[in-house]
């Protein structure tokens, strides 16, 4: 049924597996969500920067939260199944079994998480051959890319891992294959991740001077020979095994996977934004950049041609929307430095307590409430509880008095890369920085360091935009998604540090409508990604920049730059004689 005439009863399923939980959801073809399930996954830490996972639990998560989505339903009218995940690296043997990723021999954790920073000495001699395919991730291969990771085991794991090992995965590549028994993988992750060429293919020369010339043999079969758009329908669709698994119809169609953070461009970047006073309306889609923020952020630009940005990963071909080249650009793992913060410090379990005993008061009002019969049996409580997040958002309001609340920090101001500077540095020396601390650590302290925090996020994404546009894009609009585009002080310090408005999905799981997307393609209910992407995506809030804050930001701004310039100083003086 192509070209937008699908029977209006179709379901299409999306599973998300981010760095901390798996997540799914049953969405009809506006990208309307209909029902969403999550479900932990473990995670390993053996010794500092060594991150791994279980391709195996995480797939048992797939299937419980698969089947929680379509209780209850007609699974005859879904019609298919998208995935998404983070890029990490599985690794399997010949038979498909798990092998250890890790000294310890543990096999069911064959997997090294996307921000394992382990393969540091790898990465470096891989930017010393200054080969060609460098320029493609802005000239800098990242720590967190796959052949340093592959070099590492090579080097480390030899005969517990490396010579046993019959397929390398990207992870959302994993779960497509477990699904159809299909080995073909999707050209977003082997282009973002791997190196592959849309154009090309895969270049020889690579990987015989970084020293993985076995990788060649056998026509790339341990890496994917077979490479497929995202949304392209896979095999014969869902086998019986995985069916039986997933809860779901044998043979309903699976698509090649996307990366999450794509996933989530797509679920945004499409929306029709008319009637909303975007500079963006009547723009090419190209205008806007899609800013996918959850443990970290990537910043997804697209563009007609091909934009070379300094210390920005791209530009690849087709790897997010068919027909577009994508610059990615990053910060390293955003959301967990805001728990880093917040957890770390002295007053934390005042915060904590305080958080509480709010929900407890919200509980104590609404039963009250429901026994005057102001409100329905069915309230939810839950949804009068605060998070930390929210207490400290309601406590910045208290403590600001007449200024603005981002005046708060006029005296502290942070430098975010404790993980290193993914984009547009390129360096993973780099470590964070806060200046202005004083000997106080109550309540306010803490308050004020998280919203610090929460600027010098943004104002790395406003360093990324600016050097995306003195390389050749023109951006006016940015497209927010992921767990942090729910808080509404991290949107609002984004559009007021940016200059830009803000775009809200309708759905706010919008890399979960991005994977339905994928689905929906690889139905054929959709003559294009681009038509789905313009049906099932939606403007549901625009956040405007308070631009009478212009002057105080630019400030803020000039000081965050001199905070590198500064670490860097410091780095050159103890390298000295």
């Amino acid at each position: 049924m192509p070209g937008g005439d699908q029977d209006p009863g179709s379901y299409y399923v999306g599973v998300d597996v981010g760095t901390g939980s798996v997540r799914a959801a049953l969405v009809d073809q506006r990208g309307i969500l209909l029902a969403f399930a999550d479900q932990p996954i473990s995670q390993w830490e053996p010794q500092f920067n060594h991150h791994e996972q279980s391709s195996e639990d995480i797939w048992a998560a797939c299937c419980v939260v698969t089947k929680k989505v379509v209780q209850g339903i007609d699974v005859n009218r879904i019609r298919g199944l998208g995935f998404d995940a983070t890029c990490s690296l599985v690794v399997l043997d010949q038979q498909f079994c798990p092998l250890p990723v890790n000294h310890e021999g543990e096999s069911h954790r064959n997997i090294i998480m996307w921000l394992d920073h382990r393969a540091v000495s790898q990465v470096h001699r891989i930017n010393e051959t200054k080969h060609g395919v460098l320029q493609c991730v802005g000239g800098v291969m990242s720590v967190e890319m796959q052949a340093p990771k592959l070099l590492w085991l090579k080097e480390n794991l030899r005969e517990t891992c490396w010579d046993k090992a019959g397929h390398f995965f990207d992870l959302p590549d994993f779960l497509s294959w477990k699904a159809t028994g299909v080995t073909a993988r999707s050209l977003c992750s082997l282009v973002c991740k791997w190196t592959y060429s849309a154009e090309k293919g895969w270049d020889d020369s690579f990987w015989k001077m970084i020293g993985l010339e076995d990788l060649v043999a056998d026509n790339y079969s341990k890496i994917g020979n077979q490479v497929l758009p995202p949304g392209a329908s896979l095999g014969n669709g869902l086998t019986p095994e995985a069916a039986k698994d997933l809860g779901l119809p044998v043979g309903i169609a699976v698509a090649a996977s996307l990366i999450d953070a794509h996933a989530g461009g797509l679920g945004v970047i499409g929306a029709d934004v008319r009637g909303h006073g975007l500079a963006c309306e009547g723009q090419p889609v190209t205008s806007r950049l899609a800013v996918i923020c959850g443990t970290s952020s990537c910043h997804m630009g697209i563009s007609k041609d091909p934009i070379f940005v300094p210390g920005v990963w791209g530009p690849y071909f087709s790897a997010m929307v068919p027909g577009f080249w994508l610059n990615e650009g990053g910060q390293s793992v955003t959301g967990k430095l805001i728990d880093h913060m917040v957890r770390g410090h002295a007053a934390f379990p005042e915060l904590q307590a305080k958080a509480t005993a709010r929900c407890y008061t919200d509980e104590s009002r609404l039963r009250k409430c429901r026994s005057l019969k102001i409100l329905k049996p069915s309230a939810n409580l839950r949804h009068r509880c605060q998070s930390v997040y929210a207490y400290l958002n309601s406590h910045l309001d208290l403590i600001k008095k007449a200024r603005p609340v981002g005046f708060l920090t006029v005296d502290l101001h942070v430098w975010p890369d404790f993980h290193g500077n993914r984009s547009p540095l390129a360096d993973l020396t780099l470590k964070g920085m806060v200046t202005g601390l004083k000997l106080s650590q109550d309540l306010d302290d803490l308050a004020i360091l998280y919203l610090a925090t929460v600027q010098a996020i943004a104002f790395g994404t406003r360093l990324i935009i600016e050097a995306l546009e003195a390389a050749g894009h023109s951006i006016s609009t940015l497209f927010l998604c992921g767990g942090l585009s729910k808080n509404p002080l991290f949107v609002q310090m984004h559009a007021d540090i940016t200059g830009m408005p803000v775009v809200l999905s309708q759905e706010v799981e919008s890399v979960l409508v991005g994977a339905a997307i994928l689905g929906a393609c690889a139905s054929g209910d959709f003559a294009s990604v681009q038509e789905a992407m313009a049906r099932m995506s939606k403007v549901g809030k625009v956040v405007f920049p308070r631009l009478e804050d212009k002057r105080y930001y630019d400030k803020k701004y000039q000081v965050f730059l001199k905070l590198v310039e500064h670490q860097k100083e410091y780095a050159a003086i103890m390298k000295g004689d």
